[in-house]
């Protein structure tokens, strides 16, 4: 997926460059959407996935009766290349494009081919979104906001209770978090849980890393976009940890979104998952017959976040005014409980975590765990933490050292230094 997102990057560099970085010029040619002479106005929207807000057109149409909205809807990757080849072609963009958070950083490249939704209106409404999510779309020197906060993915520690029972651990989601609670706790669990049972605590090396990676304050990259791996701890400490049980024999070696991924959470091959919420969708759809075996707890030392979206709004349209109106309705933190409630998409929005309909919120299939409780409360534990256009490269590259020492044998410290110096080159050809 980085390796991806790396090579989209490198190719919205290029276009723009052949392109050039014209101005914020609106032409009738330059959207899809149009008004007529009696003012009605038409918004494309260009989302992906499933995000169940045409549900919110009717509603949405008694309020405006004049703007008609119009989604269109794609895949992931071919959302985003198409986006990218829009804005740098500078025509055919839609009025509203959905973002989503793994990507954010390529588009600082472009920062021209966006409204700045501070002027817009966006100060005015800041206080409803999450200071983390909030901050994540803004600029490095954070005078320019990029999008609005949709969902987003706090992340916590999903287990199977029957592995625990059989390594003689307690269950209860509590006890286990009480048992887990320091990242040295989860190493000594997950030493009993390989010694009582014979499997390995975790699926794989990637979700230990990115679980330490993404509760850090700071990543590969300081605000001026240079690379601070070498003079910043926090992303050695997270490949030390998971070189540490990698040499205690305690991660799978079970490669993501495979089917023998989808086979292991069905039948109980490892211990725990340290995943994002909006995982539950994706144990419930491979694990049909380990409901009640699955538990959530939090995961030690806090929370990160992975996942989530925004909206922004392409330079391209002519009703950027419009739009914006569109976009801050949709988002708010009524229609986002909403969203919640029949969608499943976890609230930016911090005042739905204390609403009836919010917290009485549970799910049998996770052994009764109030998980909307236990997800808002991991999402206010995330920090902020700028990443940079450059990040996609960098996480790339740690990545691959690290499933070359799970899966490989090869040495740690090697493989850490010539990750480096292959983001290094990397950077430098930018």
């Amino acid at each position: 997926m980085f390796a991806k997102k790396s090579l989209y990057s490198i190719l919205l560099i290029f276009i723009l460059l052949v392109a050039g970085c014209s101005s914020k010029e609106k032409t009738n040619s330059e959207s899809d959407s149009d008004s007529d002479s009696d003012g009605n106005i038409e918004l494309v929207v260009w989302t992906f996935g499933s995000t169940g807000y045409e549900k919110f057109l009717d509603e949405y149409k008694k309020i405006k009766p004049n703007v008609t909205i119009r989604f269109q809807n794609a895949d992931l990757a071919d959302h985003h290349n198409n986006l990218f080849t829009a804005i740098s072609a500078g025509s055919g963009a839609p009025d509203i494009a959905m973002i989503e958070a793994g990507y954010i950083d390529q588009y600082r490249e472009a920062e021209d081919k966006f409204e700045n939704l501070y002027d817009l209106g966006a100060k005015d409404i800041q206080s409803n979104y999450l200071d983390w999510t909030w901050a994540n779309a803004e600029s490095a020197d954070k005078s320019f906001l990029f999008g609005i906060p949709t969902d987003i993915g706090p992340t916590v520690m999903y287990y199977r209770t029957d592995v625990f029972e059989e390594a003689g651990l307690p269950t209860d989601p509590e006890e286990v978090h009480a048992l887990t609670s320091t990242w040295d706790d989860f190493r000594k669990v997950a030493n009993q849980v390989k010694e009582k049972t014979g499997k390995p605590m975790t699926d794989n090396v990637n979700l230990i890393y990115y679980s330490i990676r993404d509760q850090s304050p700071e990543t590969y990259f300081n605000r001026e976009d240079e690379l601070i791996i070498d003079n910043s701890p926090y992303i050695k400490n997270a490949y030390d940890y998971s070189i540490q049980l990698i040499n205690d024999g305690v991660v799978g070696k079970i490669s993501m979104w495979t089917p023998e991924w989808g086979t292991a959470m069905n039948d109980g091959s490892f211990g725990v998952m340290l995943a994002p919420s909006w995982m539950q969708n994706v144990i419930k759809g491979n694990a049909p017959d380990a409901a009640g075996k699955w538990s959530i707890t939090h995961l030690p030392e806090g929370a990160g976040n992975w996942g989530g979206s925004y909206l922004g709004i392409p330079s391209q349209t002519k009703h950027a005014d419009e739009a914006y109106a569109f976009v801050s309705w949709l988002l708010s933190p009524e229609n986002q409980l909403k969203s919640f409630t029949e969608e499943g998409l976890f609230p930016s929005t911090p005042s739905v975590y204390s609403n009836p309909a919010f917290t009485n919120f549970s799910d049998e299939y996770f052994s009764g765990v109030n998980t909307a409780k236990l997800f808002s409360e991991a999402a206010e534990q995330v920090k902020s933490a700028y990443t940079g256009p450059g990040y996609a490269i960098a996480n790339t590259e740690i990545g691959t050292a690290l499933e070359n020492v799970n899966t490989e044998g090869k040495d740690p410290e090697k493989e850490w230094k010539d990750a480096l110096d292959r983001i290094t080159r990397q950077l430098e050809r930018r």
